[in-house]
């Protein structure tokens, strides 16, 4: 589910970048006119063994200069505002095809304009880029709850079960942190967020889903948290949410504003949270390929018959050379 408008999807070309930030994973295409990013072909080309895999697609618009304009598509083909992971993996493309230097630049996505910066790369294929995610909103109004939706003392209700002691975040996109001190869920385990993502992501009061997230405050500059993406299930990393729970920590007062080091399954991402909640995000983004979808593949996204794996996709090298 997303927040979205319905428009018509882009059309995209045969070639992709793959890379991913911390194990979350994204395809970069371009536009062009090889095949049109629909529900049903995002979902094709992100299949793990049918497609190229991927958590997800972002498509940049035509344009070669800054603002770089550009939309995102969940593995399910829906929609979404956007993702810290996959904006820095747009970087990486940006900066390896050498229309960005080290310079900070410009992109569009979601309706809203963003500041991005490739701070270094080490000669290897791994980057290190920061997003500036503005300002970040907190509480029911922010992610678009439904009427009738109401929080007393934090505590968020439950079509079935206990009243959850939750904070509501939107980075853009909706959250919903949920913090270890709150019983029953004290445990940060992977059996409660497979029980209490699918319930919380799909909560019938937010329309446009919840991503959903379990944290657990070890340190003043320090969180733990497992993640469950709306569109997608349970995910190593998160970029968004990585900043929605350094919001919730401060905004609820159980930090104060600053440096914060996220800790995911998949490794840490660090997050700069200020006092008026302006968010910045950085971390490392690994290039994985650079690719070709088959021209035959390249018909099925547009509609006709799956191939056979053998036409999947066709990767044309292992590895990246940086610029």
């Amino acid at each position: 589910m997303s927040s979205v408008p319905s428009r018509e999807r882009p059309g995209a070309s045969r070639d992709y970048f793959k890379g991913h930030g911390l194990g979350n994973d994204y395809l970069v295409v371009e536009e062009g006119t090889a095949w049109r990013a629909s529900e049903e072909a995002v979902g094709r080309i992100c299949h793990r063994w049918e497609g190229v895999g991927g958590d997800g697609v972002v498509v940049l618009l035509r344009g070669e200069s800054p603002p770089f304009r550009l939309r995102m598509f969940n593995p399910d083909g829906s929609e979404f505002e956007r993702s810290g992971n996959g904006l820095r993996i747009l970087a990486a493309h940006l900066f390896r095809t050498g229309r960005v230097g080290s310079e900070p630049f410009a992109v569009e996505v979601g309706g809203d304009s963003l500041t991005m910066q490739v701070h270094g790369a080490d000669g290897r294929g791994e980057y290190d880029i920061s997003v500036e995610m503005g300002r970040a909103r907190v509480g029911t109004e922010a992610v678009g709850a439904g009427p009738g939706v109401v929080q007393v003392e934090s505590r968020l209700a439950l079509p079935e079960g206990p009243r959850l002691l939750a904070e509501l975040v939107s980075v853009g996109n909706p959250h919903c942190v949920i913090f270890g001190e709150s019983d029953p869920w004290r445990a940060l385990t992977r059996e409660a967020l497979d029980r209490l993502g699918p319930v919380v992501s799909t909560h019938e009061g937010f329309p446009e889903g919840l991503n959903v997230q379990l944290a657990r405050i070890v340190a003043s500059d320090r969180i733990e948290f497992l993640v469950w993406e709306r569109g997608v299930g349970h995910t190593t990393a998160s970029g968004t949410s990585a900043c929605a729970v350094a919001v919730a920590a401060v905004a609820s007062g159980r930090l104060p504003p600053g440096d914060k080091t996220l800790v995911m399954e998949g490794g840490t991402l660090k997050v700069r949270v200020e006092e008026d909640l302006e968010v910045v995000l950085r971390g490392p983004v690994r290039a994985i390929c650079d690719g070709e979808v088959d021209a035959g593949f390249a018909r099925v996204l547009g509609g006709g018959r799956l191939p056979g794996p053998e036409t999947a996709a066709t990767t044309r090298s292992e590895d990246v050379e940086t610029r």
